[in-house]
């Protein structure tokens, strides 16, 4: 069940969008190795100040590189500022773009970390790239078209009982809510009681990314955070899982929370996270 929305204009030329693909393949991967080249796995930072410092500095280096080129592969389409903003944007077409996506794994000298964009229209993600720079995987989705890794399509879970599940979830950004981080707390118990594995990690891409391939059978996230949502909900939705909010209606970018899921555990996960509100 694909529940991602649909654009509201009509869609370009599938011709086109390819090409628009290739191009973002090309500058975000070009991007990751950028960032590849400025990681250190003996980086450790030792206060906040220099935490901000480092996740900053990498955010403007990849920005440089890749913020103009991908505008260009689109004229007329628009750059999200605030990676770390959710809700509706305005209608048209804007570039989604995560220039560290797991940034503070990446100064830690930690591994899990990725460069993404996602071209949205009207508020519907039609084209994605993820690039892993360490292993050199670049998962990549067009709307209709289906998901990739390498060129390979992707296929989510066939698993049918939570029981045998691989679940995940995660902080979205620093300084959330007290009461959200209780209530992912209280997920994340409800959870521990009926799947097999649950996982707590960041960054969300890096989650979504082995839901849609079919490694892991569940994420959700009490988030709206656009950038951490949209690569990974339209790979997985064209990997045949299904993308909604916890309460297991269709997921957009005016929802609270997420969801993606195997199909045949959507409605079991919904029904586990029905609880904690």
């Amino acid at each position: 069940m694909n529940t991602l929305p649909a654009p509201r204009t009509v869609p370009a030329d599938a011709a086109e969008l390819e090409a628009v693909l290739e191009r973002a393949v090309t500058v975000v991967e070009a991007a990751g190795e950028l960032l590849r080249k400025r990681y250190d796995t003996a980086a450790r930072p030792g206060d906040l100040d220099e935490i901000v410092r480092a996740i900053h500095a990498n955010d403007k280096a990849v920005l440089a590189l890749v913020a103009q080129p991908l505008l260009d592969t689109r004229p007329g389409s628009r750059w999200v500022e605030d990676e770390l903003a959710g809700g509706v944007l305005p209608g048209g077409e804007w570039w989604v773009v995560d220039t560290a996506e797991g940034n503070i794994n990446h100064i830690h000298g930690m591994g899990e970390w990725a460069v993404t964009a996602a071209l949205v229209r009207d508020n519907a993600p039609v084209l994605t790239v993820v690039h892993l720079p360490l292993t050199g995987n670049t998962y990549t989705a067009l709307r209709g078209k289906g998901a990739f890794l390498d060129g390979a399509p992707l296929r989510a879970s066939a698993k049918t009982d939570l029981r045998a599940a691989l679940v995940g979830t995660g902080q979205a950004k620093p300084g959330e809510d007290e009461e959200a981080l209780r209530r992912t707390g209280a997920a994340v118990t409800a959870m521990l009681l009926d799947a097999l594995v649950v996982r707590v990690s960041v960054p969300a891409t890096l989650q979504l990314v082995h839901v849609a391939a079919g490694r892991m059978d569940v994420f959700w996230q009490f988030s709206d955070v656009r950038s951490g949502l949209l690569p990974g909900a339209l790979l997985v939705a064209e990997a045949g899982g299904t993308v909604t909010d916890t309460r297991g209606e269709p997921w957009s970018l005016a929802s609270a929370d997420f969801l993606a899921t195997a199909p045949g555990l959507h409605a079991r996960a919904v029904d586990v996270l029905s609880g904690p509100r």
